[in-house]
């Protein structure tokens, strides 16, 4: 799933293309969002929050993206051949200049832009770590709500409503950092740790938002990444074997998603080993 820097690299891109262009066509998904309704009105702005993108409208509506595991964003030159097929498109706008279409994203919604405030998802969202105001205190308070004191922290990383754009790659990698086992329950981590983790994950997040590939390791590390994807390879740090589990998290989401970690950097509380 694209995480929070990659769609605030979404949203730049297409916001340097559409903002201020007059929309000449669009389109949805057959039954699905009548993006028709922007024809003629003004892109606004395009911005990312968290997870999700906005394309605002000059009459006063917003198209709200998530892509999920599956959906991607795409720019063209209006002559340009379309990189997927055209049956693969849920949701297309064109201008005089460029085409910005997405992909086999799941959730394509055109909303009025007042009612924003009220929707389900966006509404709830925590602060967004790629954004300047990110407010790391007001995250780490979140973490520390009654709902997920007793959560792992490799759960509760990934909860948008704690903290919005942190997604698998980077709760694998901050908990490496911190020696932390991604097991550990959130009540057993003091708050300088946690204040640590999210000032770490904002500073990354912001990094890598600005393009090119991600990287979360520090410079001259001969990987992108310490322990992500990595299963089975020595870690960086002590040679051990890192070790990797498929979690199905009990409060963020009910898709399974894989956690790495290095079984001695960071040893469960218990046992001296994880999962």
């Amino acid at each position: 799933m694209p995480e929070g820097d990659t769609l605030a690299r979404i949203a730049d891109v297409l916001g340097r293309a559409l903002s201020g262009q007059t929309v000449t066509g669009a389109r949805g998904r057959p039954g699905g969002a009548r993006l028709d309704k922007v024809v003629g009105a003004t892109v606004v702005n395009v911005e990312s929050r968290g997870k999700h993108l906005l394309v605002g409208f000059s009459n006063g509506m917003t198209l709200h993206t998530h892509l999920a595991m599956t959906g991607e964003w795409h720019r063209y030159r209006p002559t340009e051949r379309w990189h997927q097929p055209a049956d693969r498109a849920v949701a297309v706008i064109e201008t005089a200049h460029a085409t910005a279409v997405a992909f086999n994203a799941p959730t394509v919604e055109l909303i009025d832009t007042r009612a924003l405030a009220l929707h389900p998802r966006l509404s709830k969202l925590g602060s967004d770590l790629s954004k300047p105001e990110f407010d790391p205190a007001a995250a780490v308070d979140a973490l520390r709500d009654p709902s997920r004191v007793d959560a792992t922290i490799g759960d509760a990383l990934l909860d948008q409503r704690a903290l919005a754009g942190l997604g698998n790659v980077y709760r694998s990698e901050l908990c490496f950092m911190e020696r932390l086992n991604p097991f550990t329950p959130v009540r057993d981590i003091p708050d300088a740790t946690l204040h640590r983790l999210v000032n770490r994950g904002a500073e990354l997040v912001k990094q890598n938002s600005r393009g090119g590939a991600r990287v979360t390791t520090s410079a001259g590390t001969p990987t992108r990444t310490y322990v992500y994807g990595r299963t089975g390879r020595p870690c960086l740090r002590c040679r051990t074997q890192i070790r990797s589990a498929v979690v199905r998290s009990a409060s963020y989401s009910a898709t399974p998603r894989r956690v790495y970690w290095c079984p001695s950097c960071q040893r469960h509380r218990d046992d001296g080993n994880a999962g």
